[in-house]
């Protein structure tokens, strides 16, 4: 049977902007003989609401000073080319091929930079894109401003598959020179990738009316961070501090740049409290940079051979956490365990024992193919009121997990002026000697102890200022409809 419709679960949302019956108590009609029974305490019945958690476990918070942060990735070390075309006729022994893929790193650098990386002396190889063909060739001149080197090949018959419509992949493997001959002619710089994040400004604010704070209710109540009591206001205050803290996650998770051209654009220059510039958060960057598994997210162990194999051509990191929604973590287990061979007879799978008198385990917390994966289930994709609500059909927006490398990684920092280790993921919050922007609350009012105004009213006021760097992309893999 399947779960039904009706009765289902509440997203209306508990908090609002005025008071209203259903968050203060109305019912004083001392006329009814039948008073009720209550308990003093109220049910958390959705248990631990909260679903700040992923940046604690896999980052850090570090400060910074300035309106733009930048960093340096290293590029990759030896060079490929994977659009190369030639006119050359059919069996010649000497070719030209001209590169079309050249891509011009970016942050600026010296003159020439784009030009191909390809010097005379060094062996290639070839390969036809379209398979069925690969040649072995030393390069014999070279046309930086053209974008083209000839070569002259080791097989007798030259090359066979000449034609103007053939793309052709070309990688250097060495290089040969004669006995008494001079050096390696020129020599290679290494290029950079310049990446750059800007801090946006989160901002909430709970207030309440000094008569208000004199109404004390005959409900016990209690949030999650362990504030209790029989004020009302307060259990608001604390709620309003709790969502404060899940948006400064949700916000790095979720932020976008505003594109030129967009309606935050123009907002930014019309209005001058509200929008900025916008920043790039993490499903952003990994959709931009990264990877991606299109479809939904992957079932059985030659899926997560495809992971695996485009793990091997990025940064190789052998160990990684899958942060995962309820459908993703249950397709893990039920994968790992057809992969015991007492799987169709029972559940003895996995470390487990499972005999009748301990309780039975049906879920795995990591596995090892080619690399080292832990699950992690993330609360915020299953929750109802944030990702966890969405439908499964492509162009949604649902993601089913994101896939983060363990530990840390060397960059350059452009602020700092040296290299440092950083882990993959982590916060950079503005601060200075005198002014620390990580979490700023404080009271304005002139109720609840507060002094600053002649507002009969108590207000708090919470703020942060920061951006997610997300270190790596290319490691990273989000799985998304």
């Amino acid at each position: 049977m399947s779960v039904q419709a009706i009765p289902g679960y509440a997203l209306q949302p508990s908090a609002q902007q005025v008071p209203l019956k259903t968050n203060y108590i109305t019912n004083f009609d001392f006329l009814n003989q039948y008073l009720p029974d209550t308990y003093e305490k109220e049910f958390e019945r959705y248990g631990n609401r909260t679903i700040a958690s992923f940046l604690r476990m896999v980052g850090a918070e570090m400060p910074s000073n300035s309106d733009l942060i930048k960093w340096a990735e290293q590029g990759r070390l030896h060079t490929k080319y994977v659009d190369c075309t030639t006119t050359v006729l059919t069996t010649s022994d000497t070719a030209t091929f001209t590169v079309n893929d050249v891509l011009i790193p970016s942050g600026g650098g010296p003159s020439g930079e784009g030009s191909i990386a390809i010097r005379v002396g060094q062996t290639v190889m070839f390969t036809l894109n379209t398979g069925g063909a690969s040649y072995k060739a030393i390069v014999t001149a070279v046309n930086t401003s053209a974008k083209t080197f000839a070569v002259a090949f080791y097989n007798a018959s030259g090359i066979t598959n000449a034609s103007a419509g053939n793309k052709w992949t070309v990688f250097i493997y060495g290089s040969e020179f004669k006995k008494g001959t001079n050096g390696m002619q020129g020599s290679l710089e290494a290029s950079d990738e310049i990446f750059e994040n800007s801090p946006i400004i989160i901002k909430d604010k709970y207030a309440v009316s000094g008569s208000d704070m004199a109404q004390i209710g005959w409900v016990e109540v209690t949030t999650e961070n362990g504030a209790n009591g029989y004020l009302w206001y307060m259990k608001s205050e604390h709620e309003t501090r709790l969502r404060f803290d899940d948006y400064l996650e949700t916000a790095m998770i979720e932020a976008v740049p505003a594109e030129a051209g967009s309606g935050v654009a123009a907002l930014t220059r019309a209005n001058d409290q509200i929008g900025n510039k916008g920043s790039e958060g993490i499903f952003y960057v990994v959709n931009e940079r990264g990877n991606v598994w299109g479809g939904g997210y992957p079932t059985t162990l030659a899926d997560f051979d495809t992971i695996v194999s485009r793990l091997d051509k990025q940064g190789s990191i052998e160990e990684n956490v899958i942060f995962v929604d309820r459908s993703f973590s249950f397709s893990i287990d039920d994968m790992l365990a057809t992969q015991n061979s007492y799987g169709a007879g029972g559940t003895s799978y996995g470390l487990f024992d499972n005999d009748k008198e301990m309780a039975l385990n049906l879920g795995f917390t990591s596995f090892r193919r080619g690399y080292d994966f832990y699950k992690s289930d993330w609360k915020y994709l299953n929750d109802p009121t944030m990702r966890g609500g969405l439908p499964t059909s492509a162009g949604s927006g649902k993601v089913s997990g994101l896939l983060v490398p363990a530990g840390s990684t060397t960059v350059y920092d452009q602020i700092l002026g040296k290299n440092a280790k950083r882990p993959f993921l982590h916060v950079r919050y503005r601060a200075s000697e005198t002014e620390d922007r990580r979490y700023k609350t404080w009271i304005t009012g002139s109720a609840g102890g507060a002094e600053t105004s002649d507002l009969d009213a108590m207000e708090v006021n919470f703020l942060s200022e920061r951006a997610v760097c997300t270190l790596g992309a290319n490691n990273f893999f989000l799985f998304q409809n």
